[in-house]
C-alpha cells in the first residue's frame, strides 16, 4: 500500500528547528523501505511523503514519528493512494 502524507506547515520556527531531524528521519525509513519519495512544495508551505507499507496503521505510525509532525511545525492528512499503471488500456 501507498500513502501520501501531506505535511503542511503551521510553526516556521519549529519547522526550521526540526527540519534537520526531519530529513534524517526520511532518510533512515527511505532506505529501509519504507518512503519511496518525498519532497517540499515549491510554494514553500509544506511537502509530501510517499510512504510505501503493509497497513494503514504502519503509515500513520511512521507519519506520525516524523519529528515535524510530533512537535507540533506541521500538520499531518495521510491518505491512501493508487498510482495508475501505465499504459492504460481504455475497453
Amino acid at each position: 500500500m501507498i500513502h501520501a502524507a501531506f505535511l503542511t506547515i503551521i510553526d516556521q520556527e519549529k519547522n526550521m528547528a526540526h527540519r534537520p531531524a526531519h530529513l534524517e528521519y526520511l532518510s533512515r525509513l527511505f532506505d529501509q523501505g519504507k518512503v519511496i519519495m518525498a519532497g517540499p512544495f515549491t510554494d514553500g508551505k509544506g511537502g509530501l511523503v510517499l510512504y510505501k507499507t503493509e497497513t494503514v496503521e504502519e503509515a500513520r505510525e511512521l507519519a506520525e514519528q516524523d519529528p515535524v509532525v510530533l512537535h507540533g511545525a506541521r500538520t499531518l492528512e495521510l491518505r491512501e493512494w493508487k498510482p495508475l499503471q501505465f499504459p492504460i488500456e481504455l475497453a
